[in-house]
């Protein structure tokens, strides 16, 4: 069940909570991703929010919003980068992305499936994914004030399960969003302080885990018979020796006198 493109921007942008929020996962992204010139970067589900640092840098910056959740113009003040997509099949050339982050676009999903198909096929040979979902062991998803709430909760080992099944090899796990889904003053100015420590805990405890994945591929195989025989077996040898024709004669050899 996607939710409505307008509870996402007032939680993101018109709450102190949702700013928090999106600022913790932001930080996380961009040590993770320095911003690089020249990279074309897109963003699934509600991923804008992410995507600001790379406006100044990235040749193209896109923000893919599914039709069920709705869109919105997308940046304020600057022209709009932002367009609605169907979740199996996005308005982008095969091949044609760098970095990819998705949020709030796979746990709300009616079809997983389609959307990572989207992602393997927009993706570049040596482009990277961030997908961002629902920590099943943490308190965000327990929580109906935030869009964690919403859609299905994952742990890490199934999210990387479900991306090995369409080709998209997990390179690294990390969390964010340590600090409880409560507005509390108290707990809004020490959010830095929990993202910063709490990082360091043996235990994935944030509210979302985030799977940088790589798009596999697969060098293509040569025909034939891929293994040398080095001891072949000698059954047939002599089958193509030629032999006498039924009813022919065999003259004995003369004998010497």
């Amino acid at each position: 069940m996607h939710l409505d493109v307008l509870d996402l921007r007032n939680f993101y942008y018109r709450t102190r909570l949702g700013r928090a929020a999106q600022k913790a996962i932001r930080d996380q992204l961009v040590s993770l991703w320095p911003p690089r010139a020249g990279e074309t970067i897109a963003g699934f589900g509600f991923a804008v929010p992410l995507l600001r640092p790379w406006l100044g840098t990235a040749a193209r910056v896109i923000g893919l919003m599914p039709g069920p959740q709705g869109v919105m113009p997308w940046p304020a003040g600057m022209p709009n980068v932002s367009v609605l997509s169907e979740e199996n099949s996005w308005p982008l050339p095969s091949e044609s992305v760098d970095r990819l982050v998705v949020m709030h676009g796979l746990e709300t999903s009616d079809n997983p499936a389609g959307v990572l198909q989207e992602c393997v096929r927009v993706l570049r040979p040596e482009g990277r994914m961030m997908i961002i979902v629902p920590n099943r062991a943490g308190l965000w998803c327990r929580a109906d004030s935030t869009p964690f709430g919403y859609g299905r909760p994952y742990s890490a080992g199934q999210l990387e399960a479900q991306l090995k099944a369409w080709d998209l090899l997990p390179e690294r796990t990390t969390s964010a969003l340590y600090m409880p889904p409560s507005d509390a003053a108290f707990w809004l100015r020490t959010a830095d302080v929990w993202e910063r420590y709490a990082a360091f805990t043996p235990w994935r405890s944030g509210g979302v885990i985030m799977v940088e994945a790589s798009r596999q591929v697969w060098n293509p195989r040569r025909g034939g018979l891929g293994a040398v025989v080095r001891r072949p077996l000698r059954v047939l040898e002599g089958a193509a020796l030629p032999v006498a024709e039924p009813g022919s004669a065999i003259r004995p050899s003369p004998r010497r006198m």
